[in-house]
């Protein structure tokens, strides 16, 4: 995989020619270079907020591949999005068959219980984030994702998700009321066990 794309980025001569390759060829392997500089590193940070670090590097060059191989459907005015929806189709098949849920529920509830003013706060507040988040169904998760971690605008993100931009707003507002739902709910038990670990203590 790395080994095809180098061999495309590198063997450019010392006048910028690359021999046996024709004009047409070589305004494409430029076009290629730049999409890869533009936006290497916005797809490799979407891959990583879904994904272990490792499988992000390999899904980011996946994504990459793909360009290359169908540069020609890449829309000039809209890389990203196209690059985002290739991404996610990725991520889609690395994902069958694996149980990386149970990974990340392992991880978050291993978790110590600091005390108010700890500086790892900061870390368990956005692990009990992950957690909320990842409650919810696939589609509202997603949703959540494109918009509040990638800051992408309703259009792009609706055609990184396959649907229109009527459809994704519904879906983004359905995720954002479940979310709150999700999240007061956890609030309520989390001061309800609280409450009654005080009252146990009093008793005890």
């Amino acid at each position: 995989m790395t080994s095809e794309i180098g061999r495309g980025c590198n063997n450019i001569g010392d006048a910028g020619q690359i021999p046996g390759m024709s004009t047409n060829e070589q305004d494409q392997q430029s076009y290629f270079e730049g999409l890869y500089r533009r936006h290497y590193g916005a797809i490799l940070r979407f891959a990583a907020r879904r994904t272990d670090p490792q499988a992000a590097r390999d899904v980011t060059a996946e994504t990459f591949l793909t360009a290359w191989r169908r540069l020609g459907a890449v829309p000039r005015s809209n890389e990203l999005a196209w690059l985002y929806a290739t991404a996610r189709n990725v991520l889609s098949h690395e994902r069958r068959g694996q149980n990386r849920r149970g990974r990340l529920d392992e991880r978050l509830h291993s978790q110590p219980v600091v005390t108010a003013g700890d500086p790892a706060d900061g870390v368990v507040s956005m692990l009990h984030a992950q957690d909320l988040l990842a409650s919810l169904p696939p589609n509202d998760r997603e949703a959540l994702q494109l918009t509040e971690w990638e800051q992408l605008d309703i259009a792009t993100a609706a055609r990184v998700a396959g649907c229109s931009p009527a459809a994704f707003r519904v879906r983004l507002h359905r995720a954002r009321r479940r979310l709150h739902i999700t999240a007061t709910k956890a609030a309520a038990e989390s001061e309800s066990s609280i409450h009654s670990l005080i009252t146990d203590e009093a008793l005890s």
